[in-house]
């Protein structure tokens, strides 16, 4: 890491003694990709050499969507984790007691949900700081991200952890002439990844009321204490919201729907195509047409080809080719 950081240091420097003009654009451009990607190098998993002791955060995806927990150490992450999955994740009264990140399975509303605690960040983590790396690049694997606020001092974290997550808050990038890579390079440093983000504040029972009031009026938010069990409800229908989850319920010929273990489909892909690669991905070549039953459905049951657009809950019966 020292290393990947000096090469930053040293091309920043050179950068900056370098005088800009029409002799040396190419070579400041070479500088600016250079800087770019090391730049992202650092907020990819380290997979190879360099690595050091310890365990990496390379947490196999599984279930119908992924949600990381993210947050400074000490917020009650891992007894949120505990309290909703029942994932044991050690607890105690010190910091950074979460050193990898620990797994656990939300089943809700017949999805399920990866709930990944991940180690508290810290200031400095976009830049490699204590195991910051790790953190933000397993947490843009994530469909949604659960920021994880105490409730004492919410305001000040929200804004330490955003520093961290975001380089760039707002761009409006205007392209007035034909625009090199180079050019790009001077407004776009690496890649950027959006997602929906709650901010669970924690610990709400060490508060008033009026205080409560006043964070109420905080965009994205859900009150919680973790420990006494508050709102973890409210939590799990904020998530279901910001996940934005499809669920189609099968029904084969001559039988009832299967009410009992649905589809899973997210909301960029949910037609009848993408329904069935989701049962198999050979399924499609023997489709015929789809009955569907639901919000959809013009009339019930409406015939429908590959492209139609499902609804939450909707009912499909494929019927194959003969």
């Amino acid at each position: 890491m020292a290393t990947l950081m000096q090469k930053i240091k040293d091309i920043e420097d050179e950068m900056a003694r370098t005088q800009k003009n029409k002799a040396t654009a190419h070579h400041l451009g070479l500088l600016k990709a250079k800087l770019a990607k090391l730049r992202r190098d650092l907020l990819e998993p380290t997979t190879k050499g360099g690595g050091g002791a310890g365990e990496g955060f390379d947490v196999t995806k599984s279930g119908d969507a992924r949600v990381g927990l993210v947050g400074f150490p000490s917020v009650g992450k891992s007894t949120l984790l505990n309290k909703l999955t029942g994932t044991f994740s050690e607890v105690a009264s010190y910091e950074f007691t979460t050193l990898t990140c620990i797994p656990g399975v939300i089943v809700y509303r017949g999805a399920k949900i990866q709930l990944l605690d991940l180690p508290g960040i810290i200031e400095g983590a976009k830049d490699g700081k204590g195991r910051g790396r790790q953190v933000i690049s397993t947490a843009r694997t994530c469909n949604c991200i659960i920021i994880v606020l105490d409730a004492i001092k919410p305001i000040t974290h929200k804004r330490l952890i955003e520093k961290e997550e975001y380089r760039i808050h707002n761009a409006d990038i205007t392209l007035r002439f034909d625009a090199t890579a180079d050019d790009l390079i001077d407004v776009i440093e690496g890649s950027r990844v959006y997602m929906p983000c709650i901010y669970a504040v924690n610990k709400i029972d060490q508060i008033t009321l009026e205080e409560l009031e006043i964070l109420d009026k905080l965009p994205h938010y859900c009150p919680v204490s973790a420990h006494l069990e508050w709102n973890l409800d409210g939590l799990l229908e904020k998530i279901w919201e910001y996940l934005n989850l499809t669920r189609i319920y099968t029904k084969p010929k001559g039988m009832n729907p299967d009410y009992e273990d649905p589809v899973i489909l997210s909301s960029k892909t949910r037609t009848v195509e993408d329904f069935c690669e989701r049962i198999h991905k050979d399924f499609i070549k023997q489709f015929k047409y789809a009955l569907v039953w639901g919000s959809s459905a013009k009339h019930k049951p409406q015939r429908v080809g590959k492209e139609h657009l499902l609804e939450d809950e909707d009912v499909v019966q494929i019927i194959k080719k003969v």
